[in-house]
C-alpha cells in the first residue's frame, strides 16, 4: 500500500468531490464582481504586509482572480480548467486530486511568503494541465474550440513563461517555478526518473548489441544486405568476379568466380 493510499483511508472522507468546478465557479463570480467594482478584485491579491496585519484570507483568495478579463478568454480558460479538473478525478479519483491540488496551493503560498509572489492561479491550471498533459500526452483536443491539438504540445506552451521565468528570473524566479510546482514534481517525477533511466538503460543495450553483432567473426558476409552464415545459416554464400562475397538472393548475373 502506497502513502497515498494509506492516507486516503484516514482522511479520505474530507475530499472535496468536484474540487476544480468551484474554483472555477468561484473564478467567474470574482470575473462578474470585478466588472461591476473593479476595484474589488483588490481585497484578494496575495499581499504579505496585508497577510501579516491579519487579512488571512489572502493566503488563498488569489487563485480566484481570473487570469484575464476578456469574456471570450475567460469562458476558454475557465471551461479547460473545468475539463481538466474532471479528467483527473475520473483518473485519480477525488482524494487524489485534492491532495495535488492542495500542495500546488501550498507550494504557489510558500513561494509568495518567502519572495513576495506568489506562483499565481496561472501556475496552478500549468499544474493540472501538465498532469493531464503526462497521463494522456497524446489525446487531442480543440484548443479554443477552434485548433486541434495534442496536450502535449499545449503543455509545452504552457511551459514558455515559467522556462523564461527560470532562466532570466534569477534565483528567486527559479524557486518561485520549483515550489509552485513542486506538486507535479512529487506525484510523477519519481516514474518519470524510472521511465528516463530505463530509455537509457534500454538504449545502452541496444548499443552493445549492435557493436557486438557488427565485430561478430564470421566467414561469409554478404556485400550487399550484411546477412552472414550466424544471422542467417541457411543461405548459400558466393564470391562474385568483383572479389566481394554476396549471398544467393544478391549474387550479381553471370559474374560468380
Amino acid at each position: 500500500m502506497s502513502f497515498l493510499d494509506s492516507l486516503e483511508k484516514h482522511l479520505g472522507r474530507f475530499a472535496i468531490p468536484g474540487l476544480i468546478r468551484y474554483v472555477v465557479a468561484l473564478n467567474a463570480l470574482v470575473f462578474l464582481l470585478t466588472l461591476l467594482s473593479p476595484g474589488y478584485v483588490s481585497f484578494l491579491v496575495f499581499d504579505r504586509d496585508a497577510i501579516a496585519a491579519g487579512q488571512v484570507w489572502r493566503l488563498a483568495s488569489w487563485i480566484f482572480i481570473p487570469t484575464t478579463m476578456s469574456l471570450i478568454w475567460i469562458f476558454c480558460y475557465l471551461s479547460f480548467t473545468w475539463w481538466m479538473g474532471d479528467c483527473l478525478e475520473q483518473t485519480w479519483g477525488t482524494f487524489r486530486l485534492n491532495v495535488y491540488y492542495f500542495l500546488g496551493l501550498l507550494g504557489c503560498m510558500l513561494s509568495g511568503l518567502f519572495f513576495g509572489v506568489s506562483g499565481g492561479n496561472g501556475m496552478l491550471t500549468l499544474s493540472l494541465l501538465l498532469a493531464a498533459a503526462t497521463m494522456a500526452p497524446n489525446l487531442q483536443i480543440l484548443l479554443f474550440y477552434i485548433i486541434p491539438m495534442k496536450l502535449k504540445w499545449i503543455a509545452v506552451i504552457g511551459l514558455i513563461y515559467p522556462a523564461q521565468l527560470f532562466i532570466f528570473g534569477g534565483l528567486p524566479g527559479q524557486a518561485i517555478v520549483v515550489i509552485s510546482l513542486a506538486n507535479y514534481v512529487l506525484f510523477f517525477g519519481p516514474d518519470l526518473f524510472r521511465q528516463a533511466k530505463h530509455n537509457r538503460d534500454a538504449s545502452q543495450r541496444r548499443a552493445k548489441f549492435k557493436a557486438a553483432s557488427f565485430n561478430e567473426q564470421t566467414l561469409h558476409r554478404c556485400e550487399a544486405c550484411g546477412r552472414t552464415e550466424v544471422s542467417n545459416p541457411e543461405l548459400d554464400f558466393r564470391v562474385s568476379t568483383d572479389g566481394h562475397e554476396y549471398c544467393a538472393a544478391h549474387l550479381p548475373a553471370r559474374r560468380t568466380a
